[in-house]
């Protein structure tokens, strides 16, 4: 079995420029800096530009304003750095679908400051659970995971278009947003515990942090004019489906 969200029926009024940015950013970010290093460079490459929470909670101790100042720095540079391709893709996929929406509802400046926001937000979480970690966190699923947030909290009808591919039967569907979403979230929440226990692997008390700030964020942030829980704009669960043979 096989899902994958990739469209939604939400309109937007604005070009989103900012959530470009950050994509273009993201790809340039690995293509042009992280992809051509070997082996031993790219752990180089995580350890100076990703986020480790021992360094970051050791900065109290540092002698100089510029070793805090890069701490607080890398929390910016891990948001941009992946650890791979499919791990780039999977988050440029999830930030294109929602974050344009998220930047028409809250205004480019301020959706700027509410990305950065939940991925700082991420980060913390993800280091006050684990400070001794020394293990470099890189991604920017911890700010998409704000974005999903508030997306859920703003557009929680929306429908969401799914490609499916179940045993021979394969097709697209219409799903709502609250279901879409709702599932991601229980997913991260079921996975917590389990991701605890392990050194390295996927950073869900990230994902849990990003997303509870964009929850919290949005109300603060969106224009006065945009509303909480609106609707979609097209049928649910209508589908185009066909069968292999």
């Amino acid at each position: 079995m096989f899902f994958l969200p990739y469209k939604d029926d939400n309109p937007t009024r604005t070009f989103p420029l900012v959530n470009w940015v950050i994509i273009i950013a993201n790809f340039w970010v690995f293509f042009a800096l992280q992809f051509p290093l070997d082996g031993k460079q790219q752990m180089a490459y995580f350890s100076n530009f990703g986020f480790i929470p021992a360094t970051f909670f050791g900065q109290f101790f540092y002698p100089s304003i510029k070793g805090i100042a890069w701490e607080w720095y890398s929390v910016i540079t891990s948001m941009f750095s992946h650890g791979g391709l499919a791990h780039l893709f999977g988050n440029m996929l999830f930030l294109y679908l929602y974050g344009d929406n998220m930047e028409d509802a809250l205004g480019k400046v301020r959706y700027l400051f509410f990305y950065v926001g939940c991925g700082l937000l991420a980060a913390l979480a993800q280091a006050f659970l684990n400070p001794a970690s020394q293990i470099p966190m890189v991604g920017a699923s911890g700010a998409i995971s704000g974005v999903i947030g508030g997306y859920l909290l703003l557009y929680p009808r929306a429908n969401i278009r799914v490609f499916y591919w179940v045993f021979i039967l394969i097709g697209t569907m219409m799903v709502p947003a609250y279901l879409v979403l709702g599932l991601w979230f229980l997913e991260q929440a079921l996975l917590f515990p389990d991701s605890m226990k392990n050194a390295g692997g996927v950073a869900i008390a990230a994902h849990l942090g990003g997303f509870a700030g964009g929850f919290s964020l949005t109300p603060l942030l969106k224009k006065k004019e945009i509303k909480l829980f609106q609707g979609g704009y097209s049928r649910p669960f209508s589908r185009k489906s066909m069968r292999i043979r």
